[in-house]
Formats: structure tokens, C-alpha cells, sequence
């Protein structure tokens, strides 16, 4: 689990560093510091506080795709650093970023780089967002860097939209067709059930059965099965806090009939998106590939990045580790080969990463239009069913009167 520590440190140059670095452990941390060339003195976890976070009061990641676009516009018009970061501090409406873009100014003005200046707040800006800021000033394109940044925000919000509204939908309308029929069972059922006992008749099939299930429900079985659904939840939560559950519970997502689809795809493009954007950007390959693997959102994903990082480091090229993982289609493991032959890894990765996009858009059209007249179906066939069970003994009573 990635947790955020604080760390100190000598540089080439003797001076002490110091700054915020999110990792899965001490190691980990110890390692990227050392690949910049600082000499770690101090490494502690940080504290857990109200701090600040790209959701609900802190800053969203609108609010970093405006202030990323903005700044780009300025450095291009030949502002300097500082005094965008100042008009820019005073011009956002979220007074979390406007208190972290004053910090990130008064580094910058006392001598550190941007980069170094917006690592020490990674839970606002990301690695991936540190590392491409470091290769634009390092390449002296930074507001192209930018532009890009901006860009490649904005098209992983869509996806995630996108996903989480293939995800919430049916769980939404699923969630009030069982509200709807727990109600129908618990409330109106009873009632006719009374009914029926009082007239001493012999009731058909159907409506002993709704009755049955109606009484079980009212009484300890309701109390089992909601107990059941609490204590299902309670253990997914508690078994996604370990590696080995995410991994666990990310393999059966990629499995899942439709939604496993879904979810590949979007991993898809959100694994080449990165990696493009960060190639194309100057990010050596490796550091490419690490901060990808640790940004997949997917623990089986995840590990077959490191396992390409892994081939990678050996002298050996993406596409064959990749095509051993088996996580990702032959189509796309053999575009990244020709990527790779033909030098143009980085716009093979964003052609790729387009065309998933649109795969993610047409999968989340045909889910809707698939499960929307099943959920209707079910609904419309589930509650017909009760009231017709429960209307068949009145019925039965008519033609006895007749």
C-alpha cells in the first residue's frame, strides 16, 4: 500500500534536501533517491493529518488541469517562473492549491527547481506529473511539457468517467429493483397474506411460494441475508488492503464477462497513454515504466509492467516481456513492437491509446444498451409475478361465487 514519507538528504554538491515521496516502503524510497543522486540521512512515514488530496474538499483534478494550462500559457509567452506561480496563486479559487502554489513559488524563489519544488506535495502532483515537469526543464521545453500534462489529464479523467459510469449505472438501477422488490416482499405481501389466512382456502403455488419468501424475509431471514451482504463487503474492503487481495480480486475484474472487457481496455489505454506521454516527453524508459506500473490501478497489470521493466533493464525490448505477461491482446503487443522497430514507440503508444479510448466509449454503449432491457425484464418480470401470484386466490374466490 502506498504510503507518503518524508526524507532528507545530502546531494552531489554536499547541501541538504528534503521533501515528500510517496512509495510502498522505505526501500523503495531509498532507491529513487539514489537515482537522483541525493545520499538519504532521514526517512520517516508520514503522519496521517486532514491533508490535502485531489478529492472531495482538496484539489480536484479540474483544478490541476486549469492551473497546468494556464501555466503552460504564460511560461510560452515568455513570463518568468515565479511571477506566473504569484499571479497564478492569487487567481485560484481552491485555497488548498492557492496555499501549495505559494509554498511551490517560495521554493522555487529560495533556489530549487519546479520539479523539485512540486515533489514535496505528491498528493497533489503526482510522479508522473514530477518527473515530466523535471524533463521539460531539463530539455528546456517546459510549457510544451505542460501542454502535454494538461492534455493527458484531461483525456484520464474522461476514461475514469467513462469506467465508473460503466460500473454505477447497473449497480444503481440493480440496487432499486431489489429495493423495490424487498419492499413489495416485506410491506405489501404481509397484508395479503393476512388476508388469506383469515379466508381458510387453499392457496395455488405461485402465491405460497411469494408467501414463504415473503415471510422469510420479514422475520430472521431478512436479518441473515442483510448480515450476509454487510459481512461480503466488510471482507472485499478488508481483502483489497493486502497486495496479494488486490491482486486477487483484480484478476476476477479482468475475468468478469462484460465489465472484465471493459476494464482491460481501459487499462489499455491508460498503461499506453502514460507511457506515451511520458516517452515522447524525454522520461527515460525505465523511469517510464515504473511510474506507469505504479499508476496501472490494477495489481495484475501492475506486475506485468515490472515484469516488461524487469526485460527491459536486461537489454531487452517491450514488446517481448509484454507478450509473455499475456495481460494485453497480440494486436497491441505487436503495435509496440513495430513502435520500437520503426523509432516511433511514442506515437504507436498515442495511436493505441486513441483507439482504446474509443473501444472503452463503444463497450460502455453496448453494456448500456444490453443491460437496460434486462434489468426491465427482470424488474417488470419479477414484480408481475408477485402481484399475479397474489391476486390468483381472489380469482379462484370470484368463480366459487359465480
Amino acid at each position: 500500500m502506498a504510503t507518503v514519507y518524508q526524507w532528507s538528504g545530502k546531494n552531489v554538491r554536499g547541501t541538504i534536501e528534503s521533501g515528500e515521496m510517496v512509495a510502498s516502503s522505505k526501500e523503495e524510497v531509498m532507491a529513487n533517491l539514489r537515482k537522483r543522486n541525493i545520499v538519504p540521512t532521514s526517512i520517516t512515514e508520514k503522519k496521517k493529518t486532514g491533508g490535502i488530496t485531489l478529492f472531495g474538499s482538496g484539489v480536484k483534478e479540474k483544478d490541476l488541469v486549469v492551473f497546468t494550462r494556464q501555466f503552460a500559457t504564460m511560461i510560452d509567452a515568455g513570463l518568468p517562473l515565479v511571477q506566473a506561480l504569484e499571479i497564478l496563486s492569487t487567481q485560484v479559487e481552491n485555497k488548498n492549491f492557492a496555499k501549495i502554489l505559494t509554498q511551490v513559488k517560495e521554493d522555487v524563489e529560495g533556489g530549487s527547481t519546479y520539479a523539485d519544488a512540486l515533489r514535496k506535495h505528491p498528493k497533489v502532483f503526482s510522479e508522473l506529473y514530477v518527473n515530466m515537469v523535471a524533463a521539460g526543464e531539463a530539455g528546456g521545453i517546459l510549457d510544451t511539457i505542460l501542454a502535454r500534462l494538461a492534455a493527458y489529464i484531461e483525456k484520464a479523467m474522461k476514461l475514469k468517467k467513462k469506467v465508473k459510469g460503466a460500473m454505477i449505472y447497473p449497480s444503481v438501477v440493480s440496487a432499486v429493483a431489489v429495493i423495490v422488490i424487498g419492499i413489495i416482499m416485506v410491506f405489501v405481501v404481509p397484508t395479503f397474506s393476512k388476508m388469506y389466512a383469515g379466508a381458510g382456502m387453499i392457496l395455488p403455488l405461485p402465491t405460497r411460494i411469494v408467501i414463504n419468501i415473503s415471510d422469510f424475509l420479514s422475520g430472521i431471514g431478512g436479518l441473515i441475508v442483510l448480515g450476509a451482504i454487510i459481512f461480503f463487503i466488510l471482507f472485499i474492503v478488508q481483502l483489497r488492503r493486502t497486495d496479494k487481495g488486490k491482486y486477487f480480486t483484480d484478476k476476477i475484474l479482468l475475468k468478469a464477462p462484460v465489465f472484465g472487457t471493459i476494464i482491460q481496455k481501459a487499462a489499455i489505454a491508460k498503461f499506453t497513454r502514460t507511457l506515451g506521454t511520458l516517452t515522447s516527453s524525454g522520461v527515460p524508459i525505465l523511469d517510464g515504466l515504473d511510474i506507469t506500473a505504479k499508476t496501472a490501478g490494477n495489481k495484475v497489470i501492475e506486475k506485468a509492467i515490472y515484469e516488461v521493466r524487469t526485460g527491459v533493464s536486461e537489454g531487452k525490448t517491450i514488446s517481448e516481456p509484454l507478450m509473455k505477461a499475456k495481460v494485453f491482446p497480440p494486436m497491441v503487443n505487436h503495435m509496440i513492437a513495430v513502435g520500437e522497430a520503426t523509432g516511433a514507440l511514442d506515437a504507436m503508444l498515442g495511436k493505441i491509446a486513441d483507439f482504446y479510448d474509443d473501444e472503452v466509449d463503444a463497450a460502455v454503449s453496448a453494456l448500456t444498451s444490453l443491460i437496460e432491457p434486462f434489468l426491465m425484464v427482470f424488474l417488470g418480470g419479477t414484480v408481475g409475478f408477485i402481484i399475479v401470484a397474489m391476486y390468483l386466490p381472489i380469482f379462484k374466490m370470484g368463480e366459487l361465487i359465480k
